[in-house]
């Protein structure tokens, strides 16, 4: 099952379709994408036999974040071991490194973004998951259970803000408008032959800047729900973005930064694409 959010009512996609799920279950969920996480339970029991032939056409412009909301955005630092080499730090062991996104920064698959002024914008393609019910010390043999599906998701980070001063703004840093592009839509982990081991990539005007597979986490997605619900609750429709893999702009020599006019387009394996285009 794939869902998404187009123009802020919650459908799912079909056969390159859009079904608006208010209407197709008469008033039984909610036009609000949001919404569909705290029932999600109930949700996947009827579209499971919900009729879908009623599809319209739609254009990926129009799609916004499958969640646009979350009470928790949890982001994992330092996940793939060449990724931490890059950035001059030892591969963590036990608990990674963790800070937030402030859901502000949350966008759609499509858009613009404003490059902060004297910033060095860089970028960072993640597999996200979405909770799908609430999880407390959680199993890390049972933590696919508690995870809704999962999406594509772009990092942007502003390097200057997020390292300066006595001690690093990493949430700051990371929460500029736009800075959280999410999409195009959410997919349940039962349509991927192995939800473990998925290809992601990340171009810049067609130049290929990372590629990596979820394969290369050190703390699967299992294991992130399993620790993480250790320390704190996780709820319905929280995101955890799970770590980006090597290539990022901070690593390289020279350092390279996202400039007015450029284009990042990001891919992941059975999830589909994003696309940013930065303006000054």
């Amino acid at each position: 099952m794939r869902i998404a959010n187009l123009s802020g009512r919650l459908v799912l996609l079909h056969e390159g379709k859009a079904v608006d799920v208010e209407r197709a279950g008469g008033g039984l969920f909610a036009a609000e994408p949001q919404a569909v996480y705290g029932r999600w339970a109930e949700f996947r029991e009827w579209a499971a036999t919900a009729d879908l032939t009623g599809g319209a056409p739609f254009s990926p412009q129009d799609l916004d974040s499958p969640v646009p909301a979350p009470r928790q955005v949890l982001a994992v630092g330092l996940n793939y071991r060449d990724h931490a080499a890059e950035s001059g730090f030892e591969a963590p062991d036990g608990l990674p490194p963790v800070f937030t996104k402030f859901a502000t920064s949350i966008t759609g698959p499509v858009t613009e973004v404003a490059l902060p002024p004297g910033g060095h914008t860089d970028w960072e393609v993640e597999l996200v998951a979405v909770i799908g019910r609430e999880a407390r010390n959680v199993a890390e043999a049972d933590a696919w259970d508690y995870v809704a599906g999962l999406t594509a998701g772009q990092d942007l980070s502003e390097r200057v803000s997020q390292l300066a001063g006595p001690a690093p703004q990493f949430s700051l840093g990371k929460s500029f408008p736009g800075f959280a592009p999410l999409g195009p839509s959410l997919v349940t982990v039962d349509e991927f032959d192995n939800p473990d081991d998925l290809e992601l990539r990340c171009a810049i005007n067609g130049e290929e800047v990372q590629k990596g597979h979820t394969r290369d986490l050190i703390f699967s997605v299992p294991a992130l729900v399993s620790r993480l619900s250790a320390v704190l609750p996780l709820l319905p429709g929280d995101a955890i973005f799970t770590g980006t893999p090597a290539g990022v702009g901070l690593g390289r020599t020279p350092q390279r930064w996202l400039a007015p006019g450029d284009e990042l387009v990001t891919t992941i394996e059975g999830i589909g694409e994003l696309r940013q285009r930065f303006t000054g």
